[in-house]
């Protein structure tokens, strides 16, 4: 009995009042296809972004392999360059004093490992190359003459945590020594490099200016144009490179400063 009730409940009609709020049924059709519609075009944009995504990440990698190519050959081109005007040094040496020459093949030794080895890597501990730095000066102050004062003043306050492109500064030293020696009257070199904790690195480098002749083709300019290429390489955006002659012509700057924790 009850059961017969309940069937004739649901199979009656709706009231005539009632039917009349019933939405016409092209309103759920219309209601389905836009979600359908919704629904594909948020597929279509969340593929399009992932493309996009994939597309700028492969871009990146090929800059990045990119940079390094030019990185690894720029080092494989300052090795041979640095050893070279090294051993030219060494070379001028023995014709006048063999026991300096003696001294100076010990102190290129220990310069070696830092070249060969440490330069392979991006980057190395400041603390490292300032160590670098002067033992290649103390190879350097063997064959001076005496009226070269030479000054060197090298600090880091960052408990050891900065790190640097190994060999970005030796460059500029070495053209220090090309330019600001000569045999017959006094001259001067200053080298001061400084680290602090808020990642600024400092390069300043002063000496006395002796131009070189025309016809002197020694170094020629390699190793500074190097030092261009790796700082927009390494530090683009993040160091600064001011250099030139004193207004009296008789003293070169060189002044670097490199932000190291910006990068």
């Amino acid at each position: 009995m009850l059961l017969h009730v309940f069937l004739e409940s649901i199979s009656t009609p709706p009231p005539p009042e009632f039917a009349r709020h019933i939405p016409p049924r092209w309103i759920f059709y219309a209601r389905d296809m836009g979600m359908m519609i919704f629904v594909a075009g948020l597929g279509a944009a969340i593929r399009t972004s992932l493309r996009w995504r994939q597309a700028e990440e492969r871009l990146i990698e090929a800059e990045r392999q990119k940079t390094e190519a030019e990185l690894k050959n720029l080092k494989n081109q300052l090795n041979p360059h640095f050893l070279l005007n090294t051993l030219n040094n060494i070379y001028a040496l023995i014709a006048f004093n063999s026991d300096k020459a003696q001294e100076a093949v010990q102190e290129l030794s220990k310069l070696l490992r830092h070249v060969l080895y440490d330069n392979q890597q991006t980057f190395v501990p400041l603390e490292k190359e300032l160590d670098f730095i002067r033992n290649y000066v103390a190879l350097m102050r063997i064959r001076l003459p005496q009226q070269v004062e030479v000054s060197v003043n090298l600090e880091v306050d960052s408990g050891g945590a900065l790190q640097i492109a190994p060999l970005i500064f030796i460059s500029l030293i070495e053209n220090a020594f090309k330019h600001g020696i000569s045999p017959t009257v006094d001259s001067f070199i200053s080298i001061s490099i400084s680290g602090h904790t808020d990642g600024t690195v400092r390069c300043e480098i002063l000496n006395s200016n002796h131009p070189k002749s025309g016809q002197d083709k020694s170094g020629s300019g390699v190793g500074l144009e190097q030092v261009s290429k790796r700082l927009e390489l390494i530090y683009p955006g993040h160091y600064e490179w001011i250099k030139g002659i004193s207004e009296n012509g008789q003293v070169y700057s060189s002044i670097l400063t490199i932000q190291t924790k910006s990068l």
